[in-house]
């Protein structure tokens, strides 16, 4: 599906209040949801916006009044468009649910209850696509369905296919085999009557065990009969298939007098064998994977899938060799056909690699065969030559079910295992289980919580500056503190990768004191060395709860004799959206020390110039996407423009951040944009080194 971090929801907002609405929009991007929000002010906008923007989501409440419900839902089931509505309620009534979900609403969610509307969103997101999937699926295998029509009307093999025992499908080959004009002349009659009376009984019985699900044989010879009641002797090949959506057998006929049938299982046998190892070939063998993928998506079924490659390949053909390459090939080869029971299919997958299919094995079991394969080999001695040596492998596998029923991520985690045993020195097993991967990324959150812990505690973060330039000639120093956590390795590990885990282990509130602390002290050393200094220090929501935070930033400031002035705590507007009355009382405790606030990633809300109706932020710091390819972006240029002359209006100053060329600082310029940041002026580093004059 498509909802991964990196894809924008496309979410169409129908609600009264804009502050509510985004409100909505803030609440699913604090949940990592890259969203898009689009609100419509009337019945002609909510039209536009469904025929020429596609949205992918709706959210509708149940009681607006400028949109009602019901227009709502008639708008859009008039549109013809598939498009997922959540309907939005203050409060669970069961004759509003009922009348929701009968209007055509996917799920019904509360509007105090942030979890469970997140919870709807995703379903309903995930829904669609995978609607769209099954759509595009459906329109693929008609195509092939078309194809395969054409192939077997054209093919030479007599070809029928048979439902409950009648035939509903023979292409021109098999109508000539019997003697018939057209497909009406034999539609409806049953194979029987195809076959000689000497083996009906026989035929009946086979074709019984075939409809309870056994395997058919790989050939069956019969006595055949045409239209006129002339004897020939035939053979019959079966395989389960599916007509126009039914289930069915698929016949080929052939005259036995036509064929040697042992030079036809010879050469059948040759097709489908390695001709080195004497085990199945890459082919044939991909084939009994996409059985068994297919078999464990659709049942309980589970198997086992292992690779194997000799240790130190190069090392034992200089040893043996290379003259002796395919007997080494072949020896090892052999020695896994012994260590394997008669449920595991063996193939040489190429190369070196050989591979093992263990049908009927869970987790545990796979694992025991793969360690037995190793121990085989490793106690084993292996003539190859004139030389004696001991042969180690490598085993990477994966667990094939229905959490993993997809031949590419079977091949992929397989390969990946056994690359991963193999660069480790061999000799070893590694298993992928599907099911384990929820207990490794607690796992995984756990050690992330352990290493954020020891940071705080032992001083393990790393604070980045970057310089702040003014455009407007005001050449004070002005940087902004970016947060780095230190690997231990001399490798600097960004905050995308940890604060998520951070905020959902309460851990932000520490981190923002961290880095207010330094950054007061920092600001401190700079003006007893005669460089005043202001710092932009990022403060998430977490500090907004109560006076704590606010209270230890004035005790710092106090402690260090820091001017309240030169410290500058950022908020996100999508934050303040949805804090609005702890930020106001936030904005008016730190004004009591002097403390300066701002508003980052400003402008992508759905009116974020009413939140300036509420707050006098000192500083908006416009969202990144607005210079990304700001050249050749004349929407986004007019956006910066009317951001910088509204803010200008109410005295705010401007900073425009991800500044990327020469032709983007032009076009802020012009903007009248007072600050400028990026790496195309001034990289990040631990260090205040940057020439402001």
């Amino acid at each position: 599906m498509s909802t991964k971090a990196d894809t924008a929801l496309r979410l169409l907002i129908v609600d009264d209040r804009v502050e509510d609405a985004e409100a909505l929009a803030s609440g699913l991007r604090n949940a990592g949801i890259a969203v898009r929000p689009l609100r419509p002010e009337s019945d002609e906008d909510l039209g536009r916006i469904i025929g020429s923007q596609s949205p992918d989501v709706v959210i509708a409440a149940r009681n607006a009044t400028a949109l009602p419900f019901a227009q709502v839902m008639q708008r859009i089931a008039d549109s013809g468009r598939d498009l997922p509505v959540i309907a939005l309620v203050d409060a669970l009534v069961e004759a509003d649910y009922v009348d929701a979900i009968q209007s055509g609403a996917r799920a019904v969610a509360l509007r105090h209850a942030p979890q469970q509307l997140l919870a709807c969103v995703r379903d309903a997101w995930a829904d669609r696509d995978a609607r769209r999937g099954l759509r595009r699926l459906e329109a693929r295998v008609r195509e092939t369905e078309r194809r395969c029509d054409a192939l077997i009307d054209s093919s030479r093999d007599p070809i029928a296919y048979i439902h409950e025992g009648m035939h509903i499908r023979a292409n021109a080959a098999y109508l000539e085999m019997f003697g018939y004009e057209s497909f009406e002349d034999i539609e409806g009659i049953s194979l029987l009557d195809m076959v000689g009376p000497q083996h009906v009984e026989s035929f009946k019985a086979l074709l019984k065990s075939m409809s309870k699900g056994e395997p058919p044989p790989p050939r069956h010879e019969i006595e055949a009969r045409d239209i006129d009641g002339k004897a020939f002797p035939a053979s019959m090949e079966f395989a389960t298939a599916q007509y126009e959506g039914e289930p069915c057998l698929q016949v080929i006929f052939r005259r036995r007098e036509e064929i040697d049938s042992d030079l036809v299982l010879e050469l059948a046998e040759l097709r489908n064998r390695d001709q080195v190892t004497g085990l199945l070939n890459r082919p044939t063998f991909l084939r009994a994977i996409e059985d068994a993928v297919d078999d464990a998506a659709q049942s309980d079924s589970q198997y086992g899938f292992l690779m194997l490659e000799p240790d130190h390949q190069q090392q034992l053909l200089a040893d043996i060799g290379l003259h002796h390459a395919d007997d080494l090939l072949a020896a090892t080869a052999e020695r896994l056909e012994s260590l394997v029971g008669e449920d595991a299919t063996v193939a040489r997958y190429g190369g070196h690699t050989l591979a093992v299919l263990l049908r009927g094995h869970d987790y545990h079991a796979t694992v025991d065969t793969a360690e037995r394969i190793r121990a085989g080999f490793a106690d084993h001695v292996f003539e190859i030559g004139e030389r004696s040596s001991v042969i180690t492998v490598s085993i990477g596998g994966v667990q094939v079910g229905e959490k993993i029923a997809n031949v590419a991520q079977v091949l992929g985690r397989a390969s990946a295992a056994l690359e991963s045993v193999s660069g480790s020195g061999g000799n070893r097993c590694e298993v992928f289980d599907p099911s384990a991967v929820d207990r490794v990324e607690q796992e995984r959150i756990e050690a992330w919580v352990a290493r954020l812990r020891g940071a705080l505690d032992n001083d393990g973060f790393v604070l980045h500056y970057q310089p702040v330039i003014n455009l407007q000639g005001d050449n004070a120093a002005v940087y902004e503190i970016l947060l780095r956590l230190d690997n231990g390795d001399g490798e600097l590990i960004a905050p995308g990768t940890f604060l998520q885990i951070a905020e959902d282990n309460g851990m932000l509130g520490e981190i923002d004191r961290y880095v207010a602390g330094r950054a007061i002290a920092a600001i401190a050393q700079r003006l007893r060395a005669g460089q005043p200094t202001t710092l932009l220090v990022k403060v998430s929501q977490a500090s907004l709860d109560g006076n704590a935070f606010a209270d230890f930033v004035g005790e710092q400031l106090a402690a260090h004799e820091v001017p309240g002035e030169y410290l500058v705590l950022q908020l996100p507007e999508s934050k303040v959206f949805t804090h609005l009355k702890a930020t106001q009382a936030f904005a008016a405790r730190i004004a009591g020390f002097d403390g300066r606030f701002a508003l980052e990633q400003f402008g992508v809300g759905l009116d974020s110039f009413q939140l300036l109706s509420h707050l006098q932020p000192h500083l908006l710091k416009l969202d990144r996407s607005f210079t990304d390819d700001l050249p050749g972006n004349a929407e986004n240029q007019e956006r910066i423009g009317e951001i910088a002359r509204r803010a200008r209006q109410v005295g705010i100053r401007t900073i425009a951040e991800f500044v990327q060329d020469a032709a983007s600082m032009s076009i802020l310029f012009g903007a009248d944009i007072d600050y400028v940041q990026g790496n195309f002026l001034a990289a990040a580093g631990p260090g205040m080194h940057y020439d402001f004059e």
